[in-house]
Formats: C-alpha cells, sequence, structure tokens
C-alpha cells in the first residue's frame, strides 16, 4: 500500500463510496419540501426529516465500529450498502400509505448504513498517506460527493416536480378533503420509483465490493497514528483536542445541511417558484466543489490545514450575516456560497482532531462520525425559529456555530496536545 499505483485502486473504490453519499444526503434538500407539502407539515415537523437521518449516526457510530472490528473494513462497505437498500425500500410502504413515520424509518435505516460507511471511509481516506495532506485527499473525496450532491436534487426533482404543481399546491386548501387527499396521495407516490431504483444499484454495489480487491488496513500500525512526544493514554477522553474537534463538527455539519437542506424551503418562503428553487440546492454544492479544488491546490503547500479552516469559519461568519440582512435572491445567493466556505471544514477537522490518537483511532473516528447528528439538531432549531419568526431570521443559528469553527481553528486544534 506504499506505492501511487497501489493506492490508486482503493482510492477509485473509496471516492464512489463518497459519491453514493453524497447522493443519498442531499437528496433531502428536495424530499424536504415535498414531504412538507404531501404530509401537510410545518417547518418544524418536516426538518425531522434531517432529524431521522442525522441522528442515526449518533446511534450507530459505535455500533459500527465494533463491526468493523468484527467482520473487517470491506465486508463492513459491502453491510453498509445493503443496509442502505433497505432504508430506501421503506420508501414503498411510507408513499402508498403516506405515514410521515414511516419516512422517517426509511430515513433513519439510511442514515445508519451510511454510518457505517462513513465510519469505514474517513479514517481510510485519512491514512492512505502523510497526515499533513490529509486535507488534500479528503478533499478530491468531497468533489466525488458533493458533484453527487449537485446532481441529487435534480435527479429528485425529475421525478417528483411536474407542471402545475405550484398552481396545484396553492389550491389544496380550497379542495375537498376527499380531491385534497386524492392529490396528496400522489405526490407522495412519485418518491416510490426513484428509491426503489436506488435499492436496487445499492445492492448491486455491495455485491461488486466482495469481488474487489480493496484491502483490509489495520489502522494501529499506520505511521500517520502515533505521536511520540505524547505520554501513554489510557482513555479516548485523555485527547481534549480530539473531544473539541467533535463539538466543532457536530456544529459543522449543523450550518452544513442548514444550508443545503433549507435553502429551497427558504426560497420558496420568500415566493421564489419551486421549478427555480428545485435547483438551489445544487448551487450549494458547486460552491463545496470550488471549496474541494482549492483545497487540493494550496493544501499543504500553499496554506495549512488550520489556515484554512480559520478563512473557512470567518467566511461563514460573512455569507450568513450578509444573508440575514439583505433580501430575495441576493439573500438566496450568500445561502448557496456557504457551500464555498464549508468546503473546507470536515477535511481540516477530521486530520486535526485524530492527529497523534495512536490506538485510539477507532474509537476517536467513531465520535467524530457521531458528530454528524449536528445535522440532526442544528436544522431542528433553524424549523423552530422559521415557525415562530421566519425562515430568514431562523438563520442566526449558524453565527455561534461558525463562531466556535473559528475557535478551534485558531487554538482548539491545539490543546492538550504536545506538537
Amino acid at each position: 500500500m506504499n506505492t501511487k499505483k497501489q493506492s490508486l485502486i482503493p482510492i477509485i473504490i473509496i471516492g464512489v463510496m463518497f459519491f453514493i453519499l453524497g447522493f443519498i444526503t442531499w437528496l433531502n434538500g428536495m424530499l424536504i419540501p415535498h414531504l412538507k407539502t404531501a404530509c401537510e407539515l410545518t417547518n418544524f415537523q418536516a426538518l425531522f426529516v434531517t432529524f431521522a437521518f442525522y441522528i442515526s449516526y449518533t446511534v450507530m457510530a459505535l455500533p459500527a465500529s465494533w463491526i468493523l472490528e468484527k467482520i473487517g473494513f470491506k465486508n463492513g462497505i459491502s453491510a453498509a450498502l445493503w443496509v442502505m437498500a433497505l432504508g430506501a425500500l421503506i420508501f414503498i410502504p411510507a408513499a402508498i400509505t403516506r405515514i410521515y413515520t414511516f419516512f422517517l424509518a426509511g430515513l433513519f435505516v439510511l442514515g445508519a448504513g451510511m454510518a457505517l460507511l462513513q465510519t469505514a471511509i474517513n479514517p481510510y481516506i485519512t491514512i492512505l498517506g502523510p497526515i499533513e495532506s490529509a486535507a488534500k485527499r479528503i478533499s478530491i473525496m468531497g468533489i466525488a460527493n458533493k458533484v453527487a450532491g449537485a446532481l441529487a436534487p435534480l435527479a429528485l426533482a425529475f421525478f417528483i416536480i411536474k407542471d402545475g404543481d405550484d398552481a396545484m399546491i396553492a389550491s389544496l386548501n380550497s379542495m375537498t378533503e376527499s380531491a385534497k387527499a386524492i392529490k396528496l396521495d400522489e405526490l407522495a407516490q412519485r418518491v416510490i420509483n426513484p428509491y426503489i431504483f436506488m435499492a436496487v444499484v445499492l445492492f448491486i454495489v455491495g455485491i461488486a465490493i466482495k469481488f474487489t480487491s480493496l484491502p483490509n488496513i489495520n489502522t494501529e500500525d499506520s505511521e500517520n497514528q502515533k505521536d511520540n512526544n505524547e505520554v501513554e493514554k489510557t482513555s479516548i477522553f485523555q485527547f481534549p483536542h480530539l473531544i473539541l474537534g467533535v463539538i466543532t463538527l457536530f456544529l459543522y455539519v449543523g450550518v452544513e445541511v442548514i444550508a443545503g437542506d433549507t435553502i429551497i424551503r427558504y426560497g420558496q418562503s420568500i415566493g421564489i417558484p419551486m421549478e427555480i428553487a428545485k435547483s438551489f440546492t445544487s448551487y450549494t454544492m458547486i460552491g463545496m466543489l470550488v471549496g474541494y479544488v482549492l483545497g487540493i491546490v494550496l493544501i499543504p503547500k500553499i496554506i495549512s490545514q488550520h489556515k484554512a479552516l480559520q478563512y473557512s469559519a470567518i467566511l461563514g461568519i460573512v455569507f450568513s450575516l450578509a444573508a440575514i440582512f439583505t433580501s430575495s435572491y441576493t439573500s438566496v445567493f450568500f445561502i448557496a456560497i456557504l457551500g464555498f466556505a464549508n468546503a473546507l471544514v470536515w477535511p481540516a477537522v477530521w486530520p486535526l482532531a485524530i492527529h497523534g490518537l495512536g490506538k485510539f483511532i477507532n474509537k476517536g473516528s467513531a465520535l467524530l462520525i457521531m458528530a454528524i447528528s449536528g445535522g440532526a439538531i442544528l436544522p431542528l432549531i433553524w424549523g423552530k425559529i422559521s415557525d415562530i419568526s421566519n425562515s430568514q431570521n431562523a438563520y442566526w443559528v449558524m453565527i455561534p456555530a461558525y463562531l466556535f469553527i473559528l475557535f478551534y481553528a485558531v487554538k482548539g486544534y491545539k490543546v492538550g496536545r504536545k506538537n
């Protein structure tokens, strides 16, 4: 595994996994407004889409680490894909019955499979080379992830949005209960075909992984994991830079999900037609792609990982305030380019947080995966503020999150570290 040729095949396979993760994750941006209408939900209730999806990371991260120890890296990827396929199939009874809790159950199972997949592939790509260039490798994976993220809402929109939907939705309140139920049932059932197709693809890819030459990696033997100046530790909680990194990722995933998954709903709330708003999540993903490309070019030769994190946090604060204090398409634009501000946070925090963990690398990775539950909590806060005040004021929730990310980039990543 020390030559570029030997590393290429694993990197390509991991890249495909990041593409799958991105595609499924960013379907939620289109799913939220669709289910809000089909299941007659408030903003707060609709954001349980993200809650069910991301809270499974907290529930499954530590079990996922245990599963990977038992069955190995490659088998773990296959198992993760099959669990995700099961989650997609749950959308069939959910759509037929139009019961929101069934949709949430399907999203939870999808998220559980993705937690297993994330727990495997993130530490793998981190240790597949020098730790100081880990952000560059993760940025390459991020390109695959966000290309999928840009395509996902448009692909789902192709199946679930039809001409005249805006007018039909506007007339729902004037319909009889029986006529309204028929229309809403039809809306809900539009998700069946795309999720069946997704389940089939996931199942087939899971089988294909079994026949690849993807090796298992012994993380404890990696020369990148050991900080020789550290005294012997007995607990994962003896690494304060890791714990602060977990909090940082929790807040980061929260603001990333808010930017990507609420922007379509925000556009609708200020009067932008769905035919236009359906593309907004894709614009956020394009912003992230630009950020990833810059990360590949600049890290570590031009700027260090922690400097990239500092710049990202500052841009997040500036763009959030601009979105709050401007209006109409200008405000939407600043939400979209939060994707650019967010792009390098995950690639930079991950190697900073796991640096020097040694034999605790698996548990540390599991804790960082648990931090993805920020995507469950912060969007709910956004949804509640949206219902109480308005969707634009709800973006204030992002300011303290970016301030903490800035703290970690300046000081937090060094706390408790010898070098």
